[in-house]
């Protein structure tokens, strides 16, 4: 395991006692590289997610390493080393994006950065001075996609990032996904296959709330998703 960014051993996850919806998941990312999570509805994707940013309190795990020393998901180093975009989020509903910016790179202990060409790359020009209330569910992606991607952290956590975004931008977020390894690794979740095939250095492949398959260069394709998922008609 020596390298690797990360280190999850035997975590467990649950809702209510007595029904895990993760049981024995372990992974281990290594630094720049991208790593796409696959799996049916209810596979536990979310739960992960949440779990591994400090959002979900029902679990336990025998081992968690960052960069090879011990932490807890909610440690504030760990904390200031990742940063995760939600499927959907509702907070910071009465911050303009500006705002928001200035926030989250405040508490990232970073300077404000320079997002024009990012705000360009997703035409969201007309939109940052806007409540994240007012904004639609796209758009609100948005905004926390590009606050992901300014701030350069070394673990960038995306959970079905491209739920919500129109074709230009969907093209645009596979760029930089597969461009954010200059700066660390990126773990998304997604049942769109496309999504996984195009931007993904491993996938793995999430059953029953373990890791039941992974594949890594050449084997990445739809064929052997699918048949690891046992139903085509998923993805």
């Amino acid at each position: 395991m020596d390298g690797n960014i990360l280190e999850v051993q035997n975590l467990s996850a649950w809702y209510s006692q007595g029904k895990n919806v993760l049981s024995g998941f372990s992974l281990q990312l290594r630094p720049h590289e991208v790593v796409g999570l696959i799996g049916l509805n209810g596979a536990g994707k979310t739960t992960f997610l949440k779990t591994l940013s400090g959002l979900h309190e029902g679990f336990r795990c025998d081992s968690i390493r960052l960069n090879g020393q011990t932490v807890g998901f909610r440690d504030k180093g760990f904390k200031l080393r990742r940063y995760t975009v939600f499927a959907e989020d509702n907070s910071f509903q009465y911050f303009t994006f500006r705002e928001y910016l200035a926030y989250a790179s405040a508490a990232y202990k970073t300077k404000l950065p320079d997002v024009t060409e990012l705000v360009r790359g997703f035409h969201f020009e007309d939109y940052t001075d806007t409540l994240l209330k007012d904004l639609s569910t796209g758009n609100k992606k948005k905004a926390f996609l590009i606050t992901a991607f300014a701030l350069k952290r070394p673990l960038l956590l995306l959970d079905e990032p491209v739920n919500g975004l129109d074709f230009q931008s969907t093209e645009y977020l596979y760029q930089l996904i597969a461009g954010y390894k200059e700066y660390g690794t990126v773990l998304f979740s997604s049942h769109i296959l496309e999504s996984i095939t195009q931007t993904s250095d491993r996938v793995l492949v999430l059953e029953d709330g373990q890791i039941r398959r992974s594949f890594a260069g050449n084997e990445i394709n739809a064929a052997n998703i699918r048949e690891a998922l046992h139903d085509e008609n998923e993805l």
